[in-house]
């Protein structure tokens, strides 16, 4: 879902919006193509419904942080650092109770 959110700020930055909106939801399709059978097996193993949701959101920010720091050209901050160990933190605290 990075790609179709924030890749047409890259890519087709000079292009009409509904353009960008097709091209995003194209992307999204394609997308969401591997999410829900990704989402459906891991539902019908021993996780609980949140330990899929936080799974995949923590997934979700690791994918998102090398593609704004080397395709947006952001910098890095050591706060990136910080929210990391908090989101291991939300991974512990939601596979402890197993």
């Amino acid at each position: 879902m990075t790609l179709a959110w924030y890749g047409h700020l890259k890519f087709m930055h000079d292009t009409p919006l509904w353009k960008a909106i097709l091209f995003s939801w194209c992307i999204a399709l394609l997308e969401y193509s591997f999410m829900i059978p990704a989402t459906r097996l891991l539902s019908q193993t021993n996780w609980s419904l949140g330990q899929v949701k936080i799974t995949q959101e923590v997934i979700t920010l690791i994918v998102f942080t090398p593609f704004m720091i080397f395709l947006f050209k952001q910098p890095f901050k050591l706060d990136y650092l910080w929210a990391m160990c908090c989101l291991l933190g939300c991974i512990y605290f939601v596979f402890r109770s197993q």
